[in-house]
């Protein structure tokens, strides 16, 4: 019986955290483990980002030198490695540093009034799981209405054409049910023994297999386990080809799928994350040859612990949205809130927790105030079931794999569970809602899928986002398809917040006739402390004002979070509304997420 994982992370720190949260970096949760502790391993580099108008900033040579005067001043051997996409520099600390001599190196460097940031270079791990057998009837993830996402009814509107989904993973097992929708991609790991390649960074993209050989391999409470072929399960979900009369049908099967590999032996590096991301996305990555196709949308199915999301991401992933990717993310398996885990913490992606068959929030999964929407992710045994069994392989998530259990062998299909497979469904709709109208931006994207989701038939403790994504109504929405229950217009554009101060988020209403309805509903997603502070307004097109809820000075809890009826019936329906928030109290901010008008 094949064995399940569903966590996976690191350690991770910023420049701003604590010295005591600078800790080994940890390497990947074995495929046998299920809901463990991290493991722990050494720092072995540190990402130093100076300020734009130091030497450094824009010389290796200088980079190179204050490498080696940080050395002398610490006792390590620090080198210049190589400079990043986003500007930073890679240093290598010479070796597993203890996690005395990392804090020493980075307080160096934090010293340095050159210096705007310093941060470990943190491993991400595979956030999935592993089970068994195989086609479409099977696939209930799709089409189920209990706990599937609604897929089918939207392939007579949308199939994914013409859009590009990176996936940054382990890499691509050759698979006959994916090979004619797979364009070319990249090797990105830089280490040549993670990459097992002999030679590092390449244009290949082979999965070479993560497999760990031994207990301990990867870290303190690492386990050995077998290979994944982790980036092969998530594509099968995005793009697999479909009507072909054999195995498994993809979400977006039109779409083109480009595999980027950055997760290997134990692991993979947040250097490398990051430059791929960039370069997934059309950016510029030194040393590496331009992306010929690039990405609108890209799945990371992969993370790790850390209570703030490192810049080296936050940069990728701003340059990736500012190019007109939708980055989706897995919102990681250590039923913990999603806030501890990078790069679900980051801003700018659309951040995804996992269901169950039954509609629940799978046992696994993160949740939080941060979780966009959730998504099938499966449930391959019951939370009370041994861990490392499979007990309920029906339940889980069927796609593409292969059955080598360290390098490649046959192709196969089996069932995983994981925020790693929900992500990808996410994806996949991400894929069909751009092919279907290729002006929608990221922030356009990600406010129509969580605008149209459907609550959790289920339960979810601790927060699920706006509900389990639903395919049909989405599509409809941005194709301006009249659905039931009327259309939904979204802003997710976030508006800060500050102390004693009135914003406003604008929605333009077209195609609409007449009066708006007696019931109209009004979602509103406001990320901000004591919401006590705040008062929220429904301004209609013509400036009338209808109060949504009043401050109060013992309301200490976090966020708005919830849907408001108001009768608009005396409002002409089209129109610029307004979404009016003011803050009446100082020493609390926060912003806008997003907020919708369903007539």
């Amino acid at each position: 019986m094949a064995a399940t994982a569903t966590i996976a992370g690191v350690v991770a720190t910023s420049s701003v955290a604590s010295a005591a949260a600078t800790g080994p970096s940890p390497k990947p949760a074995p495929a046998s483990q299920a809901m463990t502790g991290l493991p722990a391993a050494p720092v072995e580099k540190v990402i130093v980002t100076y300020k734009s108008k130091a030497e450094e900033a824009g010389s290796n040579t200088a980079a190179k030198k204050d490498a080696a005067a940080k050395g002398e001043k610490t006792g390590e051997s620090l080198s210049f490695e190589r400079r990043l996409a986003g500007g930073a520099d890679l240093v290598d600390l010479g070796g597993e540093a203890s996690k005395k001599d990392v804090n020493e190196v980075m307080a160096a460097f934090r010293a340095d009034a050159s210096v705007a940031s310093v941060e470990p270079d943190i491993r991400a791990y595979a956030m999935a799981v592993t089970p068994n057998d195989t086609d479409y009837a099977k696939q209930w993830d799709l089409f189920e209405t209990t706990g599937g996402m609604n897929v089918p009814g939207a392939w007579d509107k949308t199939t994914g054409s013409g859009v590009t989904v990176a996936v940054i993973d382990t890499g691509y097992a050759a698979h006959t049910d994916l090979a004619g929708n797979v364009v070319a991609g990249y090797d990105f790991i830089s280490s040549s023994a993670d990459a097992r390649d002999g030679n590092g960074r390449d244009n290949n993209a082979k999965d070479e297999g993560d497999w760990n050989a031994t207990d301990g391999e990867c870290g303190t409470g690492s386990k050995a386990s077998n290979s994944s072929w982790h980036g092969t399960h998530v594509a099968g979900t995005i793009g697999a080809t479909t009507h072909n009369t054999k195995g498994i049908a993809g979400i977006a099967y039109d779409a083109k799928i480009q595999p980027v590999r950055v997760l290997g032996k134990c692991g993979g590096s947040s250097a490398d994350i990051a430059d791929a991301i960039t370069w997934a996305s059309g950016g510029s990555v030194p040393g590496v040859t331009a992306n010929a196709t690039p990405a609108k949308v890209i799945n990371l199915s992969l993370g790790g612990a850390s209570a703030t999301c490192p810049s080296v991401y936050q940069t990728a992933i701003n340059g990736a949205v500012s190019r007109g990717a939708t980055v989706v993310v897995a919102a990681g398996n250590s039923n913990a809130n999603v806030s501890g885990f990078t790069p679900a913490n980051c801003s700018g992606v659309i951040n995804v927790a996992s269901t169950s068959r039954e509609g629940n929030r799978s046992f696994y999964s993160n949740f939080g105030t941060s979780i966009d929407v959730s998504a099938p992710g499966g449930e391959t045994r019951r939370a009370t079931d041994t861990p490392g069994t499979v007990t309920t392989p029906e339940n889980g998530i069927l796609s593409t794999l292969n059955s080598g259990t360290t390098t490649q062998s046959a192709e196969n299909y089996k069932p995983y569970q994981g925020t790693s497979m929900a992500a990808p469904h996410i994806a996949g709709l991400a894929a069909l809602l751009k092919s279907a109208k290729s002006t929608l931006t990221p922030a356009e994207i990600e406010s129509a899928i969580k605008a149209n989701a459907r609550p959790l038939p289920g339960t979810c403790s601790g927060g699920c986002g706006t509900g389990i994504a639903d395919t049909v109504k989405t599509v409809n929405a941005v194709t301006g398809t009249t659905t039931p229950g009327g259309a939904t217009f979204t802003n997710a554009a976030n508006v800060t917040i500050s102390d004693n101060a009135t914003v406003a988020s604008s929605l333009a209403v077209t195609g609409r006739t007449g009066n708006a309805p007696a019931a109209l509903k009004v979602d509103v997603d406001i990320k901000h402390t004591w919401r006590g502070d705040l008062v929220v307004d429904l301004v209609a097109p013509d400036g009338t004002v209808r109060n949504l809820k009043g401050s109060s000075s013992s309301d200490s809890a976090d966020n708005v979070i919830t849907t408001y009826t108001v009768d608009a019936s005396s409002e002409v329906a089209n129109g610029t509304w307004k979404l009016q928030v003011r803050d009446v109290a100082s020493g609390d901010t926060g912003y806008i997420d997003s907020w919708s008008l369903t007539f």
